[in-house]
């Protein structure tokens, strides 16, 4: 009976942790210097099916915000800008970095009562800010944990792998 129970409680302890994955598409040749300016584009919100999530683009603008905020203090977001063309494209936006997140997977599920764990997906593109040239990009993927009693949500699960994504970049 001890070992059953032990094989019980182990696999709850598995399903309590929501998992990530990082796919990196372009790899840096060199670190990026701290305290260099950076704007961010606002992606479009996420769809999963018909359905729009709603801020979830501005969620996600913020996420890489704040992963960013530990290594710049010069950092801007632009709502109205999408990708590199429109944030190149304003006068007012002269950054070391460009970053240009993408959602590319957005799904918000009744996890606690169906089982079926949020799942969201957002590209990572950064670029020189005199040059354009990609500097780095990577997709980054999450799944949540089967037990999240109600609390938990795609935009959850973004700050930690982010945090470590831009971690790894300086």
């Amino acid at each position: 009976m001890r070992p059953v129970l032990l094989m019980v409680f182990a696999s709850l302890l598995c399903s309590c942790a929501a998992t990530y994955k990082q796919n990196t598409i372009a790899q840096p040749s060199a670190k990026l210097v701290r305290g260099q300016s950076v704007a961010i584009a606002t992606p479009a919100n996420g769809f999963y099916g018909n359905t729009e999530y709603h801020a979830s683009g501005k969620m996600t603008a913020l996420a890489v915000r704040a992963a960013f905020a530990r290594f710049s203090n010069s950092i801007t977001e632009w709502p109205e800008c999408k990708d590199l063309v429109c944030l190149k494209g304003v006068k007012a936006v002269a950054a070391d970095y460009y970053v240009i997140p993408e959602i590319l997977h957005w799904e918000d599920r009744a996890t606690e009562w169906s089982g079926i764990p949020d799942r969201v997906e957002v590209k990572i593109s950064i670029y020189d800010g005199s040059t354009s040239r990609e500097l780095a990009s990577t997709i980054i993927s999450g799944k949540s944990k089967w037990a999240t009693f109600g609390g938990d949500h795609p935009q959850d699960l973004l700050p930690e792998p982010f945090n470590a994504y831009v971690e790894s970049l300086y």
